[in-house]
């Protein structure tokens, strides 16, 4: 299967190393390429046709919102992962066409985690973050179903192979619904994520 194709848009040198080099260690992340403002990001984005755009907020030129609506004004299928410190840009990137949100201080497993979930289509928040955007209580998780489904079969202590069967998908695709649900939960492990499931009632259980 092809490589996950990345462009980095960041106007710090030092940020667009460090993300570079946590995805390159991925094995299956590629990076297209490199701008530093909105503009050459744009002419980027045309010129290599990456599968993933990394995008700050707060650029030269143009800043990130009006990237994302002229990327959506061109109809480019790229997905847009907003990386940025400006948690007060989320909504209107929200709005204006990007898949997912990460604080510049994710982990750098996270971070490519997050490229491989946003690649598979999954819309991808922090959950505060996600909770305030539909109107939930701050830390309530929001899981697509089959995330759901997931965690279900997680909780009952499946492996990814018994979870693959019993949902008839690749086993590649549980792999990264588990990591946009270790992402989205906030949790470390699966064993966490198990308990999380059955003690916050996300599924039934017997623990406390």
């Amino acid at each position: 299967m092809p490589d996950i194709r990345v462009l980095i848009v960041d106007d710090h040198p030092a940020v667009r190393r460090g993300l570079r080099t946590f995805l390159e260690l991925a094995g299956d992340i590629t990076v297209a390429g490199e701008a530093a403002d909105g503009p050459a990001a744009l002419a980027l984005a045309d010129a290599t046709e990456p599968d993933v755009v990394l995008l700050d907020m707060v650029l030269p030129g143009m800043d990130g919102v009006a990237v994302l609506q002229e990327l959506r004004h061109r109809g480019s299928p790229v997905k847009v992962l907003v990386v940025t410190s400006f948690s007060d840009r989320l909504v209107p990137a929200m709005k204006a066409g990007a898949r997912g949100y990460l604080s510049k201080d994710v982990d750098p497993n996270a971070l490519v985690a997050a490229v491989r979930s946003v690649h598979a289509g999954h819309l991808l928040l922090e959950a505060d973050v996600a909770a305030t955007l539909l109107g939930a209580p701050p830390g309530t998780p929001v899981l697509t179903a089959r995330e759901r489904d997931v965690l279900a079969l997680i909780a009952e202590g499946r492996s990814n192979r018994e979870i693959a069967r019993a949902l008839v998908v690749a086993e590649k695709t549980v792999k990264t619904h588990v990591s946009s649900i270790l992402m989205k939960l906030g949790l470390a492990d699966r064993t966490q994520a198990a308990l999380h499931a059955v003690r916050t009632g996300l599924v039934p259980g017997d623990h406390p």
